[in-house]
């Protein structure tokens, strides 16, 4: 199969390969697909570039977690009937070497879930990492229905997903992002009032919800944890999956007044339950109508080192997906 690897990280022009491999064989319990359309996340990128410091897992590394494509081949003790539906993945290169970025992926059958004949393979490559990390961080302290829910950075992958599924759930959804055309995407997902992350925010929160905000889905931790809790709820909850830098100052008397509660979200090791969930969920906000990502760019498997440039440096909005 032609697959694309690197067997060094460092930068993606001078360590991904494009090449021939062997074709995977699908082990018990596991399905094979044809790759259609591999999403590129900041996470593929950040492994790729060793940005947290833990080496190289494995001698060699396909990249990408989530994909879209057909099954075609099946492992031991999976039904035939498998074979020919239509699919996206999640978990591909988590805790795995080999990933989307390549004609075949296996992956375990709970990580392949049926595409619904409404959503794209374009879309279904861009599900994974987003979908299952904004479940987590909306529903993580419990059910949102008929809560106040503040989606900070609404507009991203990630937070344009959280506020489709706040929404989904019942909330009432405020979401941030940083200008004002980023509103529509907030918007669309669901929100009742987006707000930019000027030096007015506490206010306008305020305004609009004068109990409180019951839970926060955060994506700069280290930026937004003061207006966070000065926006917060008594007993309100802060979900984070991401955060601007590695160290935050963060006050203790004001969550200690208002037993505020933390949570930290991190994609790969979510529950397996609760990833059961969130693809489920997402299946569900595209039946209802939910457009989606932007795709901001689409690549060829033999531009893949620019697909990671892109992501490392993007010029405009939306996902980036490499098509095999």
């Amino acid at each position: 199969m032609k697959a694309a690897w690197y067997e060094k990280q460092g930068p993606a022009r001078d360590v991904l390969i494009v090449g021939e491999m062997e074709d995977p064989k699908p082990q018990a319990g596991e399905v094979r697909i044809r790759v259609s359309v591999s999403g590129v996340n900041p996470g593929d990128v950040k492994k790729r570039e060793d940005a947290f410091g833990y080496g190289m897992p494995y001698p060699r590394v396909i990249p990408h977690s989530d994909g879209a494509g057909v099954v075609d081949a099946v492992g031991d003790g999976v039904p035939k009937e498998w074979i020919g539906r239509r699919v996206w993945c999640y978990g591909a290169q988590s805790y795995r070497p080999f990933g989307t970025a390549a004609e075949f992926a296996t992956v375990p059958l709970d990580q392949a879930v049926p595409l619904p004949e409404v959503v794209t393979m374009e879309q279904g490559a861009c599900l994974g990492i987003p979908g299952i990390t904004a479940h987590r961080a909306v529903h993580v302290a419990g059910p949102v229905k008929d809560r106040a829910v503040l989606v900070q950075g609404g507009a991203g992958a990630v937070g344009a997903c959280a506020v489709r599924l706040a929404y989904q759930a019942g909330a009432r959804v405020i979401a941030t992002c940083r200008a004002d055309s980023d509103k529509e995407i907030a918007f669309k997902a669901g929100a009742e009032e987006v707000l930019l992350t000027d030096g007015k925010l506490v206010e306008r929160v305020r305004k609009l919800a004068p109990n409180g905000i019951d839970h926060v889905v955060e994506v700069a931790f280290a930026a937004n944890i003061k207006n966070d809790l000065e926006i917060l709820a008594q007993n309100g909850s802060i979900a984070s999956y991401a955060t601007n830098a590695p160290m935050a100052e963060v006050p203790a008397w004001q969550p200690i007044f208002i037993n505020a509660r933390m949570f930290f979200v991190g994609s790969d090791d979510v529950p397996k339950e609760a990833k059961n969930e969130a693809a489920k969920a997402m299946n569900q906000a595209y039946e209802a109508g939910w457009q989606g990502f932007q795709i901001a760019e689409r690549f060829s498997l033999n531009d893949i080192a620019k697909a990671h440039e892109f992501v490392e440096h993007p010029s405009k909005a939306g996902r980036v997906v490499v098509t095999i």
